[in-house]
């Protein structure tokens, strides 16, 4: 496994980061896919063996029990704290971004994630009703009171972004260290102006769906799989721009035949070139982790790149 530094944090984590969304009890409300507490503690594991020491997770994610699994599976396999960076996320809760919602919800994840303190806390969505001062300083008080190492944000417009940033920096508040954006071979928005931002803050970069919910894995559009069957989300995200996308698919499909290496690898190898310090992969089995993790030692050319 590689390791790198979480923008300048000091924190090390490993090239693949293991996303949570994928535990937690299934329901009707949120996904019918994800796996119960046998297997998350079996997934956590092995991808420990592997090296892999970052998972990110969510206060949302299966209502809170993504987080309850993720702590359980730890002390199961009697995990040291400090071997393992936990990183989770705010806003999808009452409150959203407020300095109310932000102190009652960390103190939610760490009681479901059974420690002391995250490695790195992030907003999940930018807040249009909170003022950006009180959500920063927020934040920042985590940081003095030792609850949370690092903060990081996701998804949201460019300008959001460095409209957060400058506040912090005004106030001598702590700045975002890490984005956790949308990004993949299908989706490239973040290229025209939130990528730049985070490069100009030095902000590491941990998108979610880099295989884009599985469909850079694969020939085609659709399989089988239970996700595929019943994620209603998925579906919303991509299908509509499917026509475009199945070239792509082809030309990642053309360059894993070329390589003799799997699609996933081709994909994840460009997130690499792109400057992506971490993806978040989000597994159900451990055929399919162990493959993602095989790209950390596979390159592809800019060439490659500029194929696909």
């Amino acid at each position: 496994m590689k390791y790198a530094e979480l923008g300048n944090t000091g924190i090390q984590v490993s090239r693949i980061c293991v996303g949570g969304m994928s535990f937690g009890r299934a329901s009707e409300d949120f996904h019918l896919w994800t796996l119960d507490q046998e297997h998350t503690t079996a997934m956590i594991g092995h991808a420990l063996e592997l090296g892999v020491n970052f998972i990110d997770t969510a206060n949302t994610y299966s209502h809170g029990t993504s987080e309850e699994y993720i702590g359980c599976a730890l002390k199961e396999l009697g995990v040291k704290r400090e071997h393992v960076v936990l990183a989770s996320k705010v806003y999808f809760n009452e409150g959203k971004l407020s300095k109310e919602a932000i102190t009652r919800e960390i103190d939610g994840t760490l009681k479901r994630l059974d420690t002391d303190y995250l490695d790195l806390y992030q907003i999940h969505r930018f807040d249009y009703d909170t003022p950006v001062e009180e959500t920063m300083e927020a934040l920042d008080a985590l940081i003095k009171a030792g609850k949370v190492r690092a903060i990081g944000a996701s998804a949201m417009y460019g300008y959001q972004f460095h409209n957060m940033q400058v506040t912090a920096e005004k106030n001598g508040w702590t700045l975002f260290s890490t984005m956790q954006n949308h990004y993949n071979l299908l989706y490239r928005e973040d290229e025209r102006e939130l990528i730049p931002i985070c490069e100009q803050y030095h902000v590491a970069r941990i998108p979610y769906s880099p295989l884009a919910g599985g469909h850079l894995a694969h020939t085609g559009w659709t399989t089988e799989s239970k996700r595929r069957q019943t994620d209603r989300t998925l579906r919303k995200k991509y299908d509509q721009a499917m026509d475009q996308d199945l070239l792509i698919i082809e030309r990642v499909d053309q360059l894993a035949q070329k390589y003799g290496v799997s699609m996933t690898q081709i994909a994840l190898a460009w997130q690499y070139k792109k400057g992506v310090t971490a993806p978040i992969v989000g597994a159900t089995s451990v055929p399919h982790f162990d493959d993602a993790v095989k790209a950390v030692d596979f390159t592809i050319t800019d060439e490659d790149v500029s194929y696909l």
